[in-house]
C-alpha cells in the first residue's frame, strides 16, 4: 500500500525539500494492481487526483457572487443611495431588478453550467490502470496512490509516480524543468536523483510520453504533485480573452457615461435651483436607466445555448467564451491529413534509390515500424499492414526515437550476432545524413550525381501525390551497445517506401465555402510541397505560394508576418515554425484557429486564438484545446463557425439595441431637465420603464441571426457598439424632444400627464425598435423569434393599459386622452422608418469589421 505521510486530506503539496523519489516505495502486487475495496478506501482518504479539490459552493454562495458585477454594484448602490433619502419605492424598484437580474444570470448559469459539465465529461481525458488483476481505462479524477498506470506514446503523465516498467520510454517534461529535449526514463534508480532532471526512475503530472511505453506506479496526486506544488504557489489568474476584454470593455464605457450623466444632471439642477434631493435621485434613476441590467444573463444564456447547438453539430466546447472567438476566426490553420485527405493512409510502392521494386526496402522499413515503441503513425501502420516479414531472428538492442527536429528514428537490431541501425524518415532530412546509397546490391558513393538521382525519384513519386519515407541503414559492430544520435551519419540509402493519402472529395467544396464565409485556410504541415500542391491540384483548390520551414528560418518576425499574408502552403515544418506562423498571422490582425490532433500540435494549439482538435486525438492535443470536434470534418467545423457567429450576432444585439434606445431616452431627460418646471419622468417611473424595458429583452439570446450577417466574420465588436450609440442615441432624443413639444402644444400637458404620455411613447419607441435593429436588412423579412414577439408586444401592451390601473395611478400616471394614441402611433412609426434608414446608411458606409487579436491566450 502507498501512503502519502506528508499529505493532508485536501491534498496539500509537500514541502520542497522532501525529494520523495530518492527513497520509492515498494510495489504492490504488478500482475493484480490495487482492489476495489483498497480504491473506494484510497479515494475517500485522498480525494480525487485534481490540484484543488473543487466543490461546488452552496447556491446561496453563487447567489452573493453576482453581486459582485459592476453593472450590478451601480444599481446596489443606486439603491441604497435611494433609501437613505427617505426614497423607499425606488429602493424597492431597483432591489427588484437587481434581483430579477441576478436571478435570471443565476439559473441560466446553472442550467449553462450543468449541459456544459455533461458535454466535458463526455470527452473526459481518462488514463489505463491495472486493477484487480484487468486492464481498465478510467477518469484521471478516480487515480489514487498505489495505483499501477499504463502509458504509451501520446499519453499525459497522469500523476507523480515511480517507474517499474520502461521500454524505451522518453518524455517530454519541459514544463516542470524548462529542458529542450526529451528525458528518458528507465527503471533504475540512478545514485544522486537531487531534482526533477535526474530522477530518471521518476515521471511528473503534466509530462507527455513522446515515445515507448511504461508501468508508473503513482505515489502523488493532486496537489501533493510537483505540478500541483508549482500551480498552488503561483495562483496567478487566467489572462483573459478577447471576450472578456471586449465586455470589460463594454462596463467600463457604460459606467463612464453614468458618470457623466449623473454629473451633468446635478449641475444641471444647482443651475436651475431646483431641489437637490429630488434632482439626485431623479440622476440616480437615470444612471439606472443607462444600466444593462440583463447583460450577465443575456452573455451567459447565449453562449451556453451557442455549446449546446455546437454539441448537436458534434463539437464539444471546453471553453465557452472560445464559440466568440470562433465566431470571429477569419484565418484556419491545419494539417491537410483527415481534413483535405480521407486519412486512410496504403502502402503503394518500396523502390530502391533509382526506383526499382525492392523488396529489402520492404524489410527494412517493415522491421523499423514492427520494433519502433513509438506511437504508430498511419505510414506506420500502412507499412505493417502491407505484408507480414517474419520477425523472429531480428532481436531489438536499442532505439533513437523521433523528433521533429530530426525527423527520423532509428533502431537498432541484432540477427546471427550482426548489428544494423535501421533508420526511417523524412527524405530530405535522411539525405543529409546518408553517405552512400545501395544500386542493384552495390553499395555506392553519393555524390553529386548519385544525389541528384535518388532526389529525382523522389521528386517524381512526390510529383504523383505519393507520401514518401526513406529508408536507410549502416552496419554497427556486434558490441555496439547503444543508439545514439550521434550515429545516425554515414547511412547507406535503401530507396524509399511510397504511401497513397487519396484527397478527400468533399474537402474542396468545403474550403471554397469557408473562403465565401471569410474564413481563409492555412495548410501547415510537415510533409513536402510537392505531395501537398499535388493534394491542392486535385482538389482545384488556388496554391497562392508555398512557404518551406527553411524559409521561415531566414526571415525575421516583421518579415514573416508579411509572407504570411501571400501564402497558403507552409511545408516542411517542424512545431516551433508552426507557432511563428500562427503568431505571425494573430499579429496581423487575424483570429486563428488551428485544427490539430498530434503530439507536437499541443504548442500551436495553444497558440491560436481557438484550439481545435478531434476526439480520437492524443491526450495532450485534446487537454491543449478549446473545442473538441466528434468528427475530423471541415464539414463539421463549418457548421460550428456558423454557430459561433449566431452567439455572438445575438449578444451584439442586445448591447447595441440596449445602449442606443438607453443612452437616447436617458439624455432626453437631462435635457428636458433644463426647461421644464418638473421632471420630465418620476424617478420610479424611469426605474418602472427600465425594468420592462428589460423585461421585453428576455428572449433575445433565442432570437435568430441573419444568414448575412453570417457571411463574414463576427467579432464582440465593442467599437462598433459604441459608434451606433452615438448614431441612433440622438435620434431617440429628436423624437423624445418633439414628443415634449406635442405633449405641451397640442395637449396642454400637465406633470402627471405629460410624464405619463413620455412614459407610455418612450416604452413603445425602444420596445418596437428591438425589431428594426434586431436585423442589418429589412425588418420585413427577417422572422423574429415567436418569444421575442409576445414578451415585446406584452410590454408594449402593458404600458399603454397601466395608466388605467390602480398600480398605474400609484406610480403617478394619470390616463391620457384618446387622440394621444393616433399622435402616438403616428410617432412611433415615424421613429421605425428613421431608424431603419439611418441604420441602412450606417452600416452601408461602414468598413467591414477587423477583428485584431491582441488579447493573449487564456491559459490557467
Amino acid at each position: 500500500m502507498i501512503r502519502s505521510a506528508d499529505r493532508t486530506r485536501t491534498g496539500a503539496p509537500a514541502a520542497a525539500a522532501d525529494l520523495w523519489w530518492q527513497t520509492p516505495p515498494a510495489p504492490p502486487d504488478v500482475q493484480q494492481g490495487l482492489s476495489s475495496a483498497q480504491v473506494a478506501t484510497l479515494l475517500q482518504q485522498w480525494g480525487p487526483n485534481r490540484f484543488v479539490e473543487t466543490r461546488t459552493p452552496p447556491v446561496w454562495l453563487q447567489f452573493i457572487g453576482h453581486f459582485r458585477n459592476p453593472l450590478v454594484l451601480i444599481l446596489l448602490v443606486a439603491s441604497t443611495l435611494s433609501a437613505l433619502l427617505g426614497e423607499f419605492t425606488n429602493f424597492f424598484i431597483i432591489n427588484v431588478i437587481v434581483l430579477l437580474s441576478v436571478t435570471l444570470d443565476l439559473a441560466q448559469e446553472h442550467r449553462a453550467q450543468r449541459a456544459a459539465e455533461m458535454l466535458r465529461q463526455s470527452i473526459a481525458l481518462s488514463t489505463r490502470v491495472l486493477r484487480d488483476g484487468t486492464e481498465q481505462s478510467i477518469p484521471l479524477t478516480e487515480l489514487v496512490p498505489g495505483d499501477l498506470v499504463l502509458l504509451k506514446a501520446g499519453d499525459l503523465v497522469p500523476a507523480d509516480g515511480i517507474v517499474i516498467e520502461a521500454r524505451d520510454c522518453f518524455v517530454n517534461q519541459s514544463v516542470l524543468t524548462g529542458e529542450s529535449g526529451p528525458s528518458e526514463k528507465r527503471v533504475e534508480v540512478p545514485a544522486d536523483a537531487c531534482d526533477i532532471q535526474s530522477a530518471t526512475h521518476a515521471m511528473f503530472m503534466g509530462s507527455s510520453v513522446l515515445s515507448g511505453s511504461a508501468k508508473l506506479l503513482i505515489v502523488r496526486t493532486g496537489a501533493a504533485t510537483e505540478m500541483g506544488s508549482i500551480a498552488g504557489h503561483l495562483g496567478q489568474p487566467a489572462t483573459l480573452t478577447a471576450f472578456d476584454i471586449g465586455t470589460r470593455r463594454f462596463n467600463a464605457l457604460i459606467m463612464r457615461l453614468t458618470m457623466l450623466m449623473v454629473l451633468i444632471v446635478l449641475l444641471m439642477s444647482l443651475l436651475s435651483h431646483k431641489p437637490w434631493a429630488e434632482s439626485f435621485l431623479f440622476a440616480l434613476a437615470l444612471a439606472v436607466g443607462l444600466t444593462p441590467e440583463l447583460l450577465p444573463m443575456v452573455v451567459s444564456v447565449t453562449l451556453a445555448r451557442g455549446a449546446l447547438r455546437m454539441a448537436r453539430e458534434k463539437v464539444i466546447v471546453k471553453r465557452q467564451t472560445a464559440i466568440s472567438d470562433l465566431g470571429a476566426m477569419d484565418v484556419l490553420c491545419t494539417d491537410k491529413t483527415g481534413t483535405l485527405t480521407e486519412a486512410k493512409i496504403s502502402m503503394q510502392s518500396h523502390v530502391d534509390p533509382l526506383g526499382a521494386d525492392s523488396a529489402r526496402v520492404l524489410e527494412l522499413a517493415y522491421l523499423n515500424s514492427w520494433f519502433e515503441s513509438g506511437l504508430h503513425n498511419p505510414m506506420d501502420v500502412a507499412i505493417l499492414e502491407h505484408e507480414t516479414i517474419d520477425t523472429r531472428d531480428w532481436r531489438k538492442i536499442d532505439e533513437v526515437p523521433f523528433d521533429f527536429e530530426r525527423r527520423r528514428v532509428s533502431v537498432l537490431l541484432e540477427k546471427n550476432s550482426a548489428r544494423t541501425l535501421v533508420v526511417k524518415g523524412a527524405p530530405a532530412d535522411i539525405l543529409r545524413a546518408c553517405l552512400y546509397y545501395e544500386n542493384a546490391g552495390n553499395t555506392l558513393l553519393l555524390d553529386d550525381d548519385g544525389l541528384a538521382t535518388v532526389r529525382a525519384t523522389c521528386d517524381a513519386l512526390e510529383d504523383e501525390g505519393f507520401r514518401v519515407l526513406a529508408i536507410a541503414c549502416k552496419a554497427v559492430p556486434p558490441d555496439h551497445p547503444h543508439a545514439v544520435v550521434d550515429d545516425e551519419s554515414a547511412l547507406v540509402l535503401a530507396g524509399f517506401a511510397a504511401f497513397l493519402d487519396p484527397p478527400k472529395a468533399s474537402a474542396g467544396d468545403t474550403l471554397r465555402s469557408l473562403a465565401e464565409l471569410g474564413v481563409s485556410i492555412k495548410v501547415l504541415t510537415g510533409d513536402s510541397e510537392r505531395v501537398t500542391q499535388h493534394i491542392f491540384h486535385a482538389l482545384q483548390l488556388p496554391i497562392e505560394a508555398v512557404v518551406l520551414g527553411s524559409d521561415i528560418e531566414k526571415l525575421d518576425d516583421i518579415a514573416l508576418q508579411a509572407r504570411t499574408e501571400t501564402a497558403n502552403l507552409f511545408c516542411r515544418l517542424n512545431p516551433s515554425q508552426k507557432g511563428r506562423v500562427i503568431a505571425a498571422l494573430r499579429a496581423r490582425g487575424h483570429v486563428v484557429g488551428y485544427l490539430g490532433d498530434g503530439i507536437n500540435d499541443a504548442p500551436s494549439l495553444q497558440a491560436a486564438d481557438v484550439g481545435l482538435s478531434v476526439d480520437t486525438a492524443v491526450d495532450i492535443a485534446k487537454a491543449a484545446a478549446d473545442m473538441i470536434l466528434l468528427q475530423k470534418d471541415l464539414n463539421v467545423l463549418q457548421l460550428a463557425v456558423l454557430e459561433g457567429r449566431r452567439t455572438v450576432g445575438n449578444v451584439m444585439k442586445y448591447l447595441m439595441m440596449g445602449t442606443s434606445s438607453n443612452f437616447g431616452n436617458m439624455f432626453s431627460m437631462a435635457g428636458a431637465a433644463l426647461f421644464l418646471p418638473f421632471l420630465p419622468m418620476k424617478s420610479v417611473q424611469i426605474l418602472l420603464n427600465n425594468i420592462l424595458y428589460d423585461l421585453s429583452e428576455v428572449a433575445i439570446p433565442f432570437d435568430a441571426v441573419d444568414n448575412d450577417e453570417l457571411n463574414r466574420p463576427l467579432p464582440l465588436d465593442i467599437t462598433l457598439v459604441r459608434d451606433f450609440m452615438w448614431v441612433i442615441g440622438p435620434v431617440s432624443s429628436v423624437f423624445d424632444l418633439l414628443t415634449f413639444w406635442i405633449l405641451l402644444r397640442l395637449f396642454n400637458a400637465n406633470e402627471a400627464l405629460f410624464q405619463t404620455g413620455w412614459f407610455i411613447e418612450s416604452l413603445c419607441t425602444q420596445v418596437l425598435v428591438i425589431f428594426v435593429i434586431r436585423t442589418r436588412g429589412n425588418p420585413l423579412r427577417s422572422r423574429p423569434h415567436p418569444l421575442l414577439i409576445t414578451s415585446s408586444i406584452a410590454v408594449v401592451l402593458l404600458a399603454i393599459a397601466l395608466p388605467y390601473t390602480a398600480l398605474g395611478v400609484y406610480f403617478g400616471f394619470t390616463p391620457p386622452p384618446a387622440s394621444f394614441f393616433g399622435v402616438l402611433t403616428l410617432l412611433v412609426m415615424s421613429y421605425l422608418w428613421v431608424v431603419e434608414g439611418i441604420k441602412q446608411r450606417f452600416f452601408r458606409h461602414r468598413p467591414p469589421m477587423l477583428y485584431a487579436s491582441v488579447v493573449p491566450r487564456r491559459r490557467g
